[in-house]
């Protein structure tokens, strides 16, 4: 099995500024910091971990959290907290952008290019573009991820299919069999949209 490749932690460092291109104070909203910036970059946004304005969606049986959305990033990247219990993961698909998993507890089943491999805690990956793909948790304990999409886009397609939970570790009600077709057909004709493919293998 291939080693998985390793990155440094400041890959998914974007809140820390250089004191050279912001003010010296800083405005507050919330629980969010956000600091005027004179290079003509968006504001930078410092995320909390007890903000409430995070947008905590169930989807198919894990929970993500909305660090950063492309209206906060100029819609260069989105950057999601993924809680994936024992069990979860989302079907062989693939996207028209680029997306990289740091993995911070737990590990996970991943099928990348019909290669399968094992990828744990400590340890990041990337994904390409268009390159088909699938991951599951198939331990006994939960996992938890970043995930970063680049160009943003993949967070508003989770808000349309998900509902919202009230924790990080929430997982969405349990669907019947006419709930589960009705969600895979919404899914399914909202993926386009999201330049998003369900394939039936990865």
């Amino acid at each position: 099995m291939p080693e998985v490749p390793r990155v440094s932690p400041a890959f998914l460092s974007s809140a820390v500024t250089d004191s050279e291109h912001c003010s010296e104070e800083a405005s507050f909203e919330g629980e969010r910091t956000t600091w005027n910036v004179h290079d003509g970059s968006p504001p930078e946004v410092l995320v909390q971990p007890t903000d409430q304005k995070i947008s905590q969606i169930g989807v198919v049986g894990y929970t993500y959290r909305i660090l950063l959305t492309g209206k906060e990033t100029a819609g260069r990247f989105c950057l999601i907290d993924m809680y994936v219990p024992p069990g979860g993961g989302p079907p062989p698909h693939r996207h028209d952008f680029l997306e990289a998993f740091t993995l911070l507890e737990g590990e996970l089943e991943v099928v990348f290019r019909a290669a399968k491999q094992v990828v744990r805690a400590g340890q990041t990956i990337h994904v390409p573009a268009n390159a088909p793909q699938q991951f599951h948790n198939s331990s006994t304990h939960p996992a938890w991820m970043l995930c970063l999409c680049s160009p943003a886009g993949q967070e508003d397609f989770f808000v349309e299919i998900g509902v919202p939970v009230p924790t990080r570790t929430t997982p969405p009600p349990d669907l019947d069999g006419a709930a589960q077709s009705e969600f895979k057909a919404k899914a399914a004709a909202l993926a386009p949209k999201y330049r998003t493919e369900l394939l039936q293998h990865a």
